[in-house]
This record gives C-alpha cells, sequence and structure tokens, in this order.
C-alpha cells in the first residue's frame, strides 16, 4: 500500500525545467497517426473476437483458481546445496545500512544488506529503515520485526549486532563509527569486495547510505541468490502482534469461504506518473498535472497513446469488469488494498456494483488502531494478500508491494495470482467504450487465462528477482537435471552441527593460547 510519491521519485527523478515546446502541425499529426492507430486496433480487435470468431467463447472453471498452480513437480527450497560455511567469529568489520523508500522497498534492502554483510564477511548491524521520512513513523526495524527470530534464523549465513559496540582506547569508551559511503545504483559485487572492503578495514565499520537498489539482482552465484530468500521469506518475520492481526483479519474473511485480494493502484501518485489524465475533470486533472510537475521528470504527454500501449492503471469499473468476465459472480468476497482511491466513490461506485462484498483492512478489522497507523495498515495488507486464496495486482510499474508479494506467493506453493496483461487488455477496452461490446468477455478471458497464474516460469528481464526467484530457490523433488535436486531434509543440522564445531575448536585455540600464554 503506497500512499505518497516519494518512492517513484527517487527512481525516476526530479522535475528538471524545461521549455514547453509547440507541437503545431508536427503534434496534429502525431495525434492523428495515434487515432488511426487506435482505430486500427479496434478493428483487428472486433475482427479477432466479434460473434463470428472462433475464440468468442473461452471455457473457463473458475473453481480451478481457488485452488494453486500446477507446480510441476517443483517445491520452495532455499537451503544451500553445495559448501557453505558458518561466518567466522573474526570479520572484516560492521557493515550499517540505511534502508529508505516503502516498506517492501526495504524489504528488498534488508535483503542486499545481508547479502552485501556474507560477501563482505563483516558483521551486519540490525537494519535502519528510513520510516520517518516515508510513513511518518518512527517503529524502526525494531518496531515492524521480529528481531530475535530474524538474528536466529540467519546465523549459519551472517553475524548480526543490534548496535555498533563501544571499545575502550586510552581508558574512554566510545563507539565505532562507521565511514560513510554512497553505493552506486546495482552495485556488482566487485564494488563490495574493493571500495567497500578496503572502508571497513581502514575504519572499522561502514555506513551505506542510502541503500536502496545498491546492489545487482542478477547474480551468477546461485547460493548467494538462496540466501537472499532465506531472508526474504524466513527471516524476516513481521511482529507477533502485527502477524496476530493479519491472521484475525484472514480468519474473519475465510470464515466464508475462498477470498480474493486486489492491490488496486488508482491512487494520486501512480495517475500522476502515468500521465493518465483524461477520464477525470478539469479540477482533478490540475490536481494530477500539478504533483507530477513537482514529483517527476517534464516530458510531452500522450494520453491516448499512453492508454493504447497499456500504460494506464486499471479503473476499479475495469477490474471488476475483468472478474466478471473471468466468471467470478457478485458473491465473490474481495479484499482491497490500496491507498486512497483518487477520484473517490464516484469510481468505486461501479465497481461495488458488481462486486458488493469489498472489504478493507478497516472494515474488517475493527480497530482504529491500523487506520492511525498507515505503516501497521501497510504490513497487514502485505500478509493479508500473500494469504488469499487469489492476488491480483492491478500495475506491475514501480510497485515493490506488488512485485515482492509475486515472489512471495510464488515461494508460498504457486498461490494463485492473476498478472493483467494490459497492453492486450487496452484495445478490448477502446472497442467496448467506442460501442464494440460483442465478443467483450470472451477476449478478456483469452487475455486473462494466457499466463502461469501463479505457477513456475522462466524470469525475463525486466523481472524482477524478487517477484520471481525461480528456479535459484526452487528444487525438484524427482529431477531430470540433478542440478534441480532437493537438498537433504537435515541440511540446517548439518549447518548448525558445522558451526558448533567451529566454535568449540575457536573456544579450545583460545583457551590453548591462553594456556600456553600463562606458563611461559
Amino acid at each position: 500500500m503506497r500512499r505518497a510519491g516519494d518512492a517513484l521519485r527517487r527512481r525516476y527523478g526530479y522535475r528538471q525545467p524545461l521549455k514547453q515546446l509547440s507541437w503545431g502541425v508536427k503534434g496534429f499529426i502525431g495525434r492523428l497517426s495515434v487515432s488511426l492507430i487506435i482505430l486500427l486496433i479496434c478493428s483487428v480487435f472486433f475482427l479477432s473476437f466479434g460473434p463470428n470468431s472462433s475464440n468468442s467463447r473461452v471455457e473457463v472453471n473458475v473453481d480451478d483458481l481457488w485452488g494453486t498452480a500446477a507446480s510441476g513437480d517443483w517445491r520452495p527450497s532455499s537451503a544451500p546445496r553445495s559448501d557453505w560455511p558458518p561466518p567466522p567469529l573474526e570479520g572484516n568489520g560492521y557493515l550499517r545500512v540505511r534502508c529508505n523508500g516503502g516498506l517492501n522497498q526495504q524489504r528488498s534492502a534488508i535483503c542486499n544488506a545481508v547479502l552485501a554483510a556474507r560477501i563482505m564477511n563483516a558483521t551486519l548491524v540490525l537494519p535502519e529503515l528510513d520510516a520517518n521520512a516515508f510513513w511518518h513513523d518512527h517503529s524502526g526495524f525494531e518496531g515492524i520485526y521480529d528481531v530475535e527470530h530474524f538474528i536466529k534464523s540467519l546465523r549459519y549465513d551472517v553475524r548480526i549486532v543490534e548496535k555498533l559496540p563501544e571499545i575502550t582506547k586510552n581508558g574512554k569508551t566510545k563507539k565505532i563509527k562507521g565511514y560513510q559511503l554512497r553505493p552506486p545504483r546495482d552495485a556488482p559485487i566487485s564494488w563490495y569486495l574493493t571500495e567497500a572492503l578496503e572502508k571497513m578495514k581502514e575504519h572499522g565499520a561502514i555506513y551505506l547510505t542510502p541503500f536502496s537498489h545498491r546492489l545487482e539482482e542478477e547474480i551468477d552465484n546461485p547460493e548467494y541468490q538462496r540466501l537472499r530468500c532465506r531472508v526474504n521469506y524466513h527471516a524476516l518475520r513481521f511482529k507477533p502482534h502485527i502477524m496476530k492481526l493479519s491472521n484475525s483479519v484472514v480468519s474473519k474473511l475465510r470464515a466464508q469461504g475462498h477470498f480474493l485480494a486486489i492491490h488496486l493502484r488508482f491512487e494520486l501518485d501512480m495517475l500522476a506518473f502515468a500521465g493518465c489524465y483524461n477520464i477525470f475533470t478539469p479540477e482533478e486533472q490540475g490536481i494530477l498535472k500539478k504533483y507530477r510537475e513537482e514529483n517527476f521528470k517534464d516530458k510531452p504527454l500522450d494520453y491516448e497513446q499512453i492508454r493504447a500501449n497499456g500504460k494506464c492503471p486499471l479503473t476499479p469499473e475495469e477490474v471488476g469488469l475483468i472478474f466478471r468476465a473471468m466468471g467470478f459472480d457478485n458473491s465473490t468476497r474481495i479484499y482491497l488494498a490500496a491507498g486512497k482511491i483518487f477520484g473517490g466513490e464516484r469510481y468505486m461506485k461501479p465497481f461495488r456494483a458488481l462486486f458488493p462484498q469489498l472489504e478493507n483492512h478497516n472494515t474488517v478489522a475493527g480497530t482504529e488502531e491500523i487506520a492511525e497507523n498507515t505503516l501497521l495498515g501497510s504490513a497487514v495488507d502485505y500478509m493479508v494478500c500473500l494469504l488469499s486464496d487469489i492476488f491480483m495486482p492491478t500495475y506491475d510499474g514501480p510497485s515493490n508491494f506488488a512485485n515482492n508479494l509475486m515472489g512471495h506467493r510464488l515461494y508460498y506453493g504457486f498461490r494463485t495470482t492473476i498478472t493483467p496483461d494490459r497492453k492486450a487488455l487496452a484495445p478490448i477496452f477502446i472497442a467496448q467504450e467506442n460501442g464494440r461490446t460483442s465478443g467483450f468477455e470472451a477476449a478478456v478471458r483469452r487475455v486473462m487465462f494466457n499466463s502461469k497464474l501463479g505457477g513456475p516460469h522462466k524470469r525475463v528481464h525486466p523481472e524482477s528477482f524478487y517477484t520471481n526467484s525461480w528456479p535459484e530457490c526452487f528444487c525438484q523433488t524427482s529431477p531430470k537435471n540433478r542440478g534441480h535436486k532437493c537438498p537433504l531434509e537435515n541440511v540446517m543440522e548439518i549447518l548448525n552441527s558445522r558451526m558448533q564445531s567451529d566454535e568449540t575448536d575457536t573456544a579450545e585455540s583460545e583457551v590453548t593460547s591462553n594456556f600456553t600464554s600463562s606458563i611461559s
């Protein structure tokens, strides 16, 4: 759930002052060309999905969607499958990071911080969350995540401390100060092993800030990628009261049967970023344009072209029409994870008319605690969407919430995820708006069911590793490729035994050394 455009500003930059150029005749020709293209698209749509098309009917058993997607004998597994020594007692220094952005951007940054500490053989200081700037909240890591579980879960991978230690020098006690560095965006491993490590050895500790997208995602080392999964899907667990509240919401929703969850990004920041203005009133358009001018880079916008390319977030009504075309009836229970819907109830009313059983964390939980705590609401939304029978993001652009959830649901047992192909849907909705309604639902069904629906699939750029960690973090019980074989069931016991053995050897070595020194 995102209520501000901070993450978008960080990712796409601030507006640079530019002179406004008049399009003149060239602009008119351009707009005319776009109109002709849209007309052509609509004509192709009508011919392809009209009443005489063999594709006008797509038989779908909606009941199958309430189960998990076909796994192909794959199951999640992020345990090490090759030599993975425990972290040595003596490292190269301490690593501090400040994770900026929203809750889910910070989540990815925490995974990267653990991996960076492993790469540099460093002790990780509990990551700092830039919660105050984004959420106006001071909770920090300790207020959101279970710290004890986090440290214990990763004890085979990295050493973690809650704060930098104090040192005594010349009779004075003081804290170690981390040398501040600004990592390059998507920095390669080599940067951490050279520049960062050099400063760490020199100063004893380094402080990386900001720390969002500061370690490359595609790393040709499956064990490093599996460590990211151990952090993301095992070590990062919300505090008990957040888990209890989330489970309570899920239990209330499921008491009446299956339910699906939607991440609806029909919000001010996303609409302004996309440049989708034309459906709004002049006053609303003014608000969107002002927000865009203040927060994003200036560039010419052509709404019709943006819409035809599927770059606009789905409207609430379009979401409702998609579900109806897929075969869901108006008794379907829907959980809505969203910020403030731009345009308000005027845009939600058509959706409610199609699916009146709409809920959110406030209506289900019945507590003021969530309403008063934006960060808590985002955490609950994340857990409810993770545990829902079906999940659908309506905009897969710069949305860490939706992208991380798709990856988590994939890892959580290939739970059904419906991902709309907005580019393929655009001409269908445009044709409907122009009065070509015949074959509409069949065309929507054909697009919507032409996906993996949460099953294992190859990761293709620009899909993020956090959205799809297959195959690194999965294995097969009966593999054709030996490299995909599942590890031993007791792999964690083996790691624990090895770490205890190393610690015992080190302790015995220290005792022997001390004894030798005392008698010499």
